[in-house]
């Protein structure tokens, strides 16, 4: 990449200073800009500066942009040497900017480098008659068309060494040149030409204009019997040729509700007139046995299918627990106190004293 550093003191102008019409541009781009944020506009004025002083910025006048905006020298010369689009020492009367980013250097970028370094030396270095001089900068934004240079305002694009120095010929004896592609490709569509969207009906409206006859024919036929059914056209004849081509199997059953028998609850048997619990559903409910509950064999520590609570205190038995439950006293006595050493023995005689509750 060049060198950003500042021209030889020998080479660097005295003073500067923009001209009246300049000053007057200057002014008018500060004023887009609110108050306090001046160092804005600090870009457009030194492009405006190098503009006025032939095409490069000298430190004179990075000085004076400085000052009209308020800014410290030292902040305008990180932007001027940042961006390669100020060129800090002098060009030539056309300044060459090359391209030199992967997309550019892939496409033949070093081939023209070479041929510029074998006509005109190295990068920053004017040609004997003052025409030329060039550089190599970062992308520049071209890159569909690569390899690419820009000279002066203009970009020059799909170039080879040949017909980037027919250009510079051209350029030099006065003779008009083209911008752009010099290869006749449009804008940045693809090498060879465009390949997609080269139905002319996908824009020429004839797409548009036969769904608008269909629909004007639709609307003729309102209200009168038709005789014959309307040609298809565009997207219906197709789908009518693929389904004869390739049927579908038919589904009569699709969407239909699916018809189930009546529910055989007992709610349902004894609206029919029939018992509401069947026979063999009570025997089962009679037996006792494991459980059938679960699918499979019974495994090991299945309770009785039978062996319940309600079930035992309907047979008479105690309900599972009651044998273990512990009595507690009557509402009407009072709690007992903490139990001391010998006080157990008076609470239980107590307790076998007091009157059973009904």
């Amino acid at each position: 990449m060049a060198n950003r550093r500042l021209a030889p003191a020998s080479e660097q102008p005295e003073s500067f200073a923009f001209t009246q019409e300049n000053a007057e541009w200057a002014k008018h781009q500060i004023a887009k800009y609110p108050e306090g944020r001046q160092a804005s506009a600090v870009i457009p004025l030194l492009w405006k500066a190098q503009e006025q002083n032939g095409g490069w910025l000298p430190q004179k006048a990075i000085e004076a942009v400085a000052a009209e905006l308020g800014m410290p020298k030292i902040r305008v010369l990180e932007v001027a040497t940042f961006y390669t689009m100020f060129a800090l020492e002098p060009v030539g009367r056309f300044w060459i900017q090359l391209c030199g980013t992967v997309p550019c250097d892939s496409c033949g970028a070093r081939e023209l480098k070479g041929m510029l370094e074998k006509r005109l030396g190295p990068p920053g270095h004017v040609s004997a008659d003052g025409n030329f001089s060039w550089l190599e900068v970062e992308c520049l934004g071209a890159c569909c068309n690569a390899p690419m240079v820009q000279i002066n305002q203009d970009y020059y694009e799909d170039l080879t060494p040949e017909s980037l120095s027919q250009l510079m010929d051209d350029l030099a004896a006065g003779r008009p040149v083209k911008i752009g592609s010099q290869t006749g490709r449009t804008s940045s569509e693809p090498q060879g030409g465009a390949n997609t969207l080269t139905d002319e009906t996908l824009f020429d409206g004839s797409r548009v204009g036969a769904w608008r006859k269909r629909f004007e024919q639709a609307k003729e036929g309102e209200g009168a019997e038709a005789t014959t059914p309307p040609a298809k056209t565009g997207e219906a004849e197709s789908a009518t040729q693929q389904a004869a081509t390739a049927p579908r199997p038919a589904k009569p059953d699709a969407g239909r509700p699916v018809e189930r028998t009546a529910s055989d609850a007992p709610a349902q048997r004894a609206a029919d007139g029939e018992e509401p619990v069947k026979p063999e559903d009570r025997a089962d409910a009679a037996e006792r046995g494991q459980s059938i509950a679960k699918h499979g064999s019974a495994r090991p520590g299945d309770a009785d299918a039978l062996d319940s609570p309600a079930k035992r205190v309907a047979e008479g038995e105690p309900a599972a627990g009651e044998e273990s439950r512990q009595e507690l006293p009557g509402r009407d006595i009072p709690p007992p106190p903490p139990e001391a050493t010998g006080a157990s023995e008076a609470v239980e005689e107590k307790l076998d004293s007091a009157p059973e509750k009904k």
